[in-house]
């Protein structure tokens, strides 16, 4: 009589050959992915300061040699260069000269020059005419005295101009006052 063979489900289950080695194969991938893992330098958060402050950027620490006050809630940093002064401002978010300063100074608007590289944030110029002129950084910038401005946004304003005090407006070529003389309309003639 013939041997019987056992019905598919009697039989014992192996796996074929290639799933096996596939399998072994996926298992290696993932311990080589692990090793990789953990030999690769992490990237880390920046170190958290008192009352869990983040640690000031380059951008805003302490600038080498300069002389550090605060006026007008404008923290500026002033260093000498030949009869130059270099000046790193940084005006903080909502801050407004006509709010800010005009109690410090006693003048109505700024009538100092400013020549300089806006490196971070918005800040916004207006003149006596109703010309607002808007700042956006990166950019160099020139103000011309007798301006009021604001900080634009979220983020607080850094700003490094050159001066030389109170002749900077005569030795840097400013005028004296902002004229604006508005772009001649539609029909209008050019003078």
């Amino acid at each position: 009589m013939a041997k019987k063979r056992p019905s598919r489900s009697a039989r014992p289950k192996t796996k074929p050959r290639a799933a096996a080695s596939k399998k072994k194969t996926a298992a290696r991938g993932t311990a080589a992915r692990k090793a990789a893992k953990k030999a690769a330098p992490r990237k880390t958060a920046p170190k958290a300061t008192r009352a869990g402050a983040r640690r000031p950027s380059e951008l805003f620490a302490p600038v080498k040699g300069a002389e550090r006050r605060e006026i007008g809630h404008v923290l500026l940093e002033v260093g000498k260069a030949g009869n130059a002064r270099v000046k790193r401002m940084v005006y903080p978010v909502g801050f407004r000269w006509s709010r800010d300063m005009k109690p410090v100074v006693g003048t109505d608007l700024c009538m100092h020059g400013h020549v300089g590289f806006l490196v971070h944030g918005e800040i916004h110029i207006e003149y006596p005419d109703g010309c607002v002129i808007e700042h956006r950084a990166p950019q160099i910038v020139v103000i011309d005295p007798g301006h009021d401005g604001w900080v634009v946004g979220k983020e607080p304003v850094v700003m490094i101009e050159f001066d030389f005090e109170g002749d900077t407006i005569a030795k840097l070529g400013l005028p004296t006052s902002h004229t604006h003389t508005p772009a001649p309309g539609p029909g209008s003639v050019p003078s």
